[in-house]
């Protein structure tokens, strides 16, 4: 069975996109080499599991992908979520055995989802 691997952002202001990223998980983004509108996104060290992305301006202004975010607490990043100009469109849910989620649009109508490992949920 294949792991997603990267994932890939498309929005219609990547400039936008990655203040609220970098406000709001502490994110890097470093712009691909010889290309107009593209960033590499850096969500984390190298000696923890998880996955890297990318950032590109929508090529028809659309928001695209939808990807879960791993968080210490769901309850405290709904806060800064929409401290950071986002919604939240479905509230904390309860995944018995596994945690916590919840969805969120950020500030541009991005769909995305926060999860917090609980194995007591």
């Amino acid at each position: 069975m294949s792991k997603v691997l990267r994932f890939e952002f498309q929005v219609p202001n990547p400039e936008e996109a990655i203040e609220f990223y970098s406000n709001c998980f502490g994110w890097k983004f470093e712009k691909m080499p010889g290309t107009h509108d593209y960033w590499f996104i850096l969500t984390g060290e190298s000696d923890r599991p998880g996955i890297d992305g990318g950032l590109m301006k929508s090529p028809d202004g659309a928001t695209r992908t939808t990807n879960s975010i791993e968080v210490s607490s769901v309850d405290d990043y709904l806060k800064i979520v929409v401290d950071n100009g986002g919604k939240v469109v479905v509230q904390k849910t309860a995944v018995p055995g596994m945690g916590y989620f919840a969805y969120c649009l950020d500030n541009q109508g991005l769909l995305f989802g926060v999860s917090e490992e609980n194995t007591e949920a």
